[in-house]
């Protein structure tokens, strides 16, 4: 394998290790926010959860339905939930 090789496919793990160290950080501050004692905060966190579809996400929010008291803040999350769990069922049977 060539230097340039080397270089470029280090370079991409290294890429792959810093994107999900990143990540996980947004999804840890995004997973706070979303019972954060301010509406708005709480709406942009239910935003990103329902752009992040997954097992966790889905029993996150169901947490925070059980947790929420603002209706429409409620309606939005079991709005996202069914579309989650639509998609994830989806994956599932392929």
């Amino acid at each position: 394998m060539s230097r340039r090789v080397q270089v470029l496919v280090v370079g991409f793990g290294v890429g792959a290790v810093v994107g999900a160290v990143l990540a996980q950080q947004s999804v840890g501050r995004h997973r706070r926010a979303l019972f954060s004692g301010r509406p708005l905060r709480r709406l942009s966190a239910l935003s990103y959860v329902g752009k992040h579809p997954s097992v966790e996400a889905v029993r996150l929010l169901h947490d925070y339905l059980t947790w929420e008291q603002h209706p429409m803040l409620r309606r939005r999350a079991e709005r996202i939930v069914r579309r989650m769990e639509a998609r994830l069922a989806e994956v599932r049977t392929g």
